[in-house]
């Protein structure tokens, strides 16, 4: 279970993390959109596990893009959250597919 530390950690880099997304980092994502869906935070604030919708873009080729660029997407975080947090958490990008899993229900339940 998270502390109450964890999880305002979690909704502040989620927070920032969809900003950083919106604004500078939207060269990643041409001709589709990213959504920051949640965040898992270790319990030392080491480690953001950091959860991602795609919309119109193949999510295996930009999860490997943001895991390349991943120091550089660190580096925007860092500016935004240095005065809240000692030390700005490695990022781990993963698939959030829980929006795929919708539309499948949903065109399941129209049929």
């Amino acid at each position: 279970m998270a502390t109450l530390r964890q999880n305002k950690v979690a909704r502040l880099i989620q927070k920032e993390m969809g900003d950083i997304f919106q604004k500078e980092a939207k060269h990643l994502f041409t001709g589709g959109l990213a959504t920051v869906t949640g965040v898992e935070i270790s319990p030392d604030l080491g480690i953001a596990k950091v959860f991602i919708t795609f919309l119109n873009l193949d999510p295996k080729k930009t999860i490997e893009l943001l895991m390349e660029k991943r120091p550089e997407i660190r580096n925007h975080l860092s500016t935004r959250v240095r005065s809240q947090l000692r030390i700005v958490p490695d990022l781990r990008f993963h698939i959030d597919d829980s929006y795929e899993a919708i539309m499948h229900i949903d065109k399941l339940l129209k049929k």
